[in-house]
């Protein structure tokens, strides 16, 4: 780290310099009291001694008070940094404050100040064309005040250290250092040393560097039974505009939970398996090693214990579609057809239902039409059959007379459950038969989307495999033991196309069989892994789910303030660049920025 200079102290006025000793060297302080001469006002330099270039930025002034409060805004706590370090600081970074008993106050700057050392007015003719003349200004002529937020109190106990909220003042002049000790900003942060690595602790986009090797800071997500539930399955909101990065970050996040195990209810610890869907056709790229990748990058990547290259078990589920065909040369990855069957509709009528139908005509079709079709047709009815189903006038006349279904409401549903001839039960083996494929122990499954082009074809596909997916794990009585009884991540790009807010039949019941999925994750051992550009959309009770958001950059206003995150990062966000990140996850950390891997731990790109 580099040299952070000497701090400067003078009883004259805790905040400033002493005006009488205008040739006193900044990095020199006065290490013995200074006295005032009463009868003439002037101050008696009494001893100086060199303090040591560690010592400090400052120390802390208490000349517009010191105070702690439990509210944020009564309290008061600022720094006076001596010239000598006014270049090294910068608002973010984090600081220490120690107590006289060996106890620290962490803390961060939240604001800097320059105010005048003497009353005078600088802005005259004679200052500014001096000030322009000698290229630049004297800094012994001002204060230079740091505005300081306590974030907790460092103390040992029984030799470990830990963090405790910030409940008493330092005092006065206590010289403030820089932190540079790696456990030290882990605690004050309450950053985990173990779990999922996310990126590298930063502040205003530059690493945070410490003496240690590696200098940097690792953030870690809680991943411990013993520390809590996993967060995987308290779920995960990646929020970030076009180029912001999210796909390379998502890849470098999921390829971290991959072979990681997760102890069942039953005692088992399977590996978990991801599920992506993928609308780009990109995460099928996991299987392979990234070109890009140097062998320095591998080894810093070991040192640290990030995972990294290629995904051997990645398979690419490909929806059979009529009318689209998928061609992938850009990875490795096995790719296996599916089609969804029409038997699908029976637990989840809305798959059919759109847009279009209203209250009444759902309730027809739920209630009546499909219980009836499934008497006569049983599992094997296929989106055909329910076509002809509909087509007979003696139901229609009959369920009509019989006051089960309005005529008028019979063919309303008739023209509205039409246009999924592209989806249902297509040349391919049904998704249905091949559970133990799908999810597989520490298998990535993806299932691209890409080559579909019809929209609402695309979004029927997907909410029926992740809806499979939710119901089997909620159910008390699985179809499917596999789904059940492995930990899983959801993964879904573009969230915000399937999990917005909307009055129609289809959108409350996706929302409300997400809604649902997340709040029993924890139980089930079920993850949901958002990635989004439009967080504003995500509807509210599923965000409301979610413990840990990552935010790049985002440009939208309305997308900034839907995330969340606290005022002092909240504006950071549209200056972020590629690969920068917020990360608000209350029961893992204090909010923090952190930068991503530069490079993608698999391959990513089409090139």
């Amino acid at each position: 780290m580099s040299d952070l200079g000497d701090f400067t102290d003078f009883s004259a006025d805790d905040a400033g310099e002493d005006p009488a000793d205008d040739g006193d060297p900044v990095g020199e302080s006065a290490t013995a009291a200074t006295s005032v001469d009463s009868t003439d006002d002037t101050f008696e330099q009494m001893d100086t001694d060199p303090v040591a270039p560690d010592a400090g930025l400052g120390v802390l002034s208490a000349a517009g008070g010191l105070r702690i409060s439990e509210e944020a805004d009564e309290t008061c706590l600022r720094a006076y940094v001596t010239a000598a370090n006014r270049s090294a600081v910068r608002i973010g970074k984090y600081l220490l404050v120690p107590y006289p008993d060996g106890e620290r106050l962490f803390c961060r700057i939240t604001a800097l100040e320059y105010a005048q050392e003497f009353r005078a007015d600088d802005a005259t003719e004679i200052h500014a064309r001096r000030a322009m003349r000698e290229q630049g200004i004297d800094e012994q002529d001002f204060k230079f005040i740091a505005e300081l937020d306590p974030v907790a109190v460092l103390y040992t106990d029984g030799g470990e250290l830990k963090r405790r909220m910030t409940d008493r003042v330092p005092k006065p002049e206590t010289v403030v250092r820089e932190a540079t000790d790696k456990t030290e900003i882990k605690t004050g942060l309450k950053i985990p040393e173990d779990g999922v690595f996310l990126g590298h602790l930063s502040v205003g986009g530059e690493k945070v560097r410490t003496a240690a090797e590696p200098p940097t800071i690792d953030y870690r997500l809680k991943d411990d039974y013993d520390a809590g539930d996993p967060l995987v399955f308290r779920h995960t909101l990646v929020a970030g505009g076009t180029g912001s990065g999210k796909t390379h970050s998502s890849k470098n996040v999921l390829r971290q939970y991959l072979g990681r195990t997760y102890e069942m209810g039953d005692g088992r610890t399977p590996e978990l398996a991801v599920v992506q869907f993928d609308p780009q056709d990109e995460y099928a790229q996991m299987h392979d090693d990234n070109p890009a990748m140097t062998d320095e990058f591998a080894r810093r990547c070991e040192r640290e214990g990030v995972a990294h290259g290629g995904y051997d078990d990645t398979i690419a589920f490909v929806p059979k579609v009529a009318g689209a065909d998928y061609s992938a040369s850009h990875h490795g990855a096995e790719q296996v057809e599916f089609t969804v069957p029409f038997s699908l509709v029976y637990e989840n009528p809305w798959l059919i239902a759109g847009s279009a139908l209203n209250d009444n005509q759902y309730g027809a079709l739920v209630n009546t039409l499909l219980p009836r079709f499934r008497r006569q047709y049983g599992s094997s009815g296929t989106y055909d059959d329910f076509k002809t189903f509909l087509s007979d006038p003696a139901m229609k006349e009959e369920l009509h007379e019989a006051g089960d279904v309005h005529e008028a409401t019979f063919d309303a549903v008739k023209r509205r459950v039409r246009g999924f001839d592209a989806v249902f039960d297509q040349d391919a083996r049904p998704i249905t038969d091949q559970i133990p494929q799908l999810v597989r122990d520490g298998g990535l499954t993806v299932i691209p989307t890409y080559h579909i082009t019809d929209s609402r074809t695309a979004s029927t596909v997907v909410l029926a495999v992740s809806s499979l997916l939710i119901d089997q794990k909620l159910s008390n009585d699985p179809t499917y033991d596999r789904i059940k009884e492995t930990p899983l991540v959801v993964g879904m790009d573009e969230a915000h196309n399937f999990l917005t807010d909307a009055d129609s039949v289809q959108a409350r019941k996706v929302i409300g069989k997400f809604t649902e999925a997340a709040k029993q994750g924890r139980k089930e051992r079920l993850g949901l892994y958002l990635i989004t550009q439009d967080p504003q959309d995500i509807a509210d009770p599923v965000f409301k789910q979610i413990n840990t958001t990552m935010v790049l950059n985002l440009g939208d206003e309305d997308a900034i303030k839907a995330v969340n995150i606290p005022s002092n990062l909240e504006s950071k966000v549209p200056y972020m660049e590629k690969g920068q990140r917020v990360v608000y996850s209350p029961d893992n950390s204090e909010p923090v920025e952190l930068i991503g891997l530069s490079t993608c731990v698999t391959r990513h790109g089409r090139d």
